[in-house]
């Protein structure tokens, strides 16, 4: 999704074809993520700065717009669906803004924290890491603010002319460019190129990064920094080349939709888990969530869940009654789409409702030298009452430099 972001920019101020920035894209990856050498804070800055860009660019579009505000504040704390495909416009927009991989990233770089090992003091480091994770997601809510006012602003424009209007019906990354273009001027889309590039290599380094630490965290994978980079944009750059090649830029301006559906979709299955665990006192002892951070998220967590089996049900059953697919085809995917759909919900309301009696929690023993080298070393005390016959260990889980 962010490779054909970054692609569709490069088209945009470059002129080239969008397969080409897909390849391009991958390559300067793969450079940028060669700061992880020096440090995660460098790689943390050049991700602020970019987004910095970004948001300078999409605000200065929004002040040059100037959409109104009273109707912008409305949509903001009012939500409204109106015109054929919104929900599942509503749906990429959450999957591209809630990331299920970003999830992990951000557990995972918890780690290259200097945090005390007093209670007092990782509780007070959870409380400041909610509000670093929840102030990068308000900067994201706001840039995404500012695109819709802006699309929204030109596109109801009652000068707006034919082609515009047709652009809008259909709008994409690569088509609102062109939009921009006609109404407000050729700087406009230039500005609207350059913050699609800064967030197009933002998204995609913050994706590249969570998978090291998938591969090496959850599958166990080590290998070598430059090798782990490169499968991992390997992997990420094949879709994209595919579709750029095959279906061009409408094709690949698709993908990026399909793609965001698709996060969606892939959210419980990281925030379910993320919140059992860290709500729970087997899992975090005296450092689990308070109990209003526990009903506020799982108040939110199960109304993303409600609003994507929502899309699933409706969505495909209009689908199936509206195809043009004969009677026998239609009968088909449906018996072969609906224990897919099944399997979904069931594997969804598992996750909700499964227990997990496995404590991981080790009270530390400061007082006790040898109990303390033992929890260092990976293994358990005997003499506690949460005895571990295994505790795996890991030097450093994703080779993170931590700060000195």
């Amino acid at each position: 999704m962010a490779v054909i972001g970054t692609a569709f920019a490069l088209n945009i101020l470059f002129n080239i074809p969008v397969w080409a920035g897909v390849l391009f894209t991958g390559l300067s990856t793969l450079l940028l993520l060669g700061l992880q050498r020096y440090g995660v804070r460098k790689l943390e800055i050049l991700i602020a700065l970019l987004v910095f860009v970004m948001a300078a660019c999409f605000f200065g579009e929004m002040s040059y717009v100037k959409p109104p505000a009273a109707d912008v504040l409305k949509g903001m704390f009012i939500p409204r669906l109106s015109g054929q495909g919104a929900t599942g416009a509503a749906i990429a927009l959450l999957g591209a803004l809630v990331m299920p991989h970003n999830l992990f990233l951000h557990s995972a770089l918890v780690l290259s924290r200097k945090i005390p090992t007093s209670v007092r003091g990782i509780n007070d480091a959870c409380r400041y890491f909610l509000i670093e994770s929840g102030f990068a997601l308000f900067v994201a809510f706001l840039i995404n603010v500012a695109v819709i006012s802006v699309s929204g602003t030109v596109c109801s424009d009652k000068n707006l002319s034919k082609d515009g209007v047709e652009q809008c019906s259909d709008l994409t990354l690569n088509s609102a460019s062109f939009l921009l273009k006609n109404v407000l001027g050729k700087s406009s889309s230039t500005v609207y190129a350059i913050a699609l590039l800064a967030s197009g290599q933002s998204s995609t380094i913050t994706g590249t990064y969570a998978g090291q630490y998938i591969m090496q965290g959850f599958l166990d994978l080590k290998m070598r920094k430059w090798i782990r980079n490169l499968v991992t944009r390997c992997i990420a750059i094949t879709p994209s080349l595919i579709v750029s090649i095959i279906g061009g830029s409408s094709g690949a301006g698709r993908l990026i939709i399909i793609a965001s559906m698709i996060l969606s979709f892939e959210l419980p299955f990281a925030l379910i888990p993320l919140l059992k665990f860290s709500s729970s006192t087997t899992k975090m002892g005296p450092h689990k969530n308070s109990i209003y951070i526990i009903v506020f998220s799982w108040i939110l967590g199960m109304g993303i869940i409600g609003i994507n089996i929502y899309y699933l049900t409706t969505g495909f059953i209009h689908w199936l009654t509206h195809n043009d697919l004969p009677k026998v085809g239609s009968v088909f995917i449906g018996i072969l789409v609906f224990p897919l759909m099944a399997i979904y919900i069931f594997s969804v309301v598992y996750l909700v409702f499964r227990k997990d009696t496995v404590v991981t929690f080790i009270e530390p023993t400061k007082l006790d030298a040898i109990a303390q080298k033992q929890m260092e070393d990976g293994h358990g005390n005997s003499d506690k009452a949460f005895e571990l016959k295994h505790v795996p260990y890991r030097e450093d889980l994703a080779d993170i430099p931590l700060p000195r």
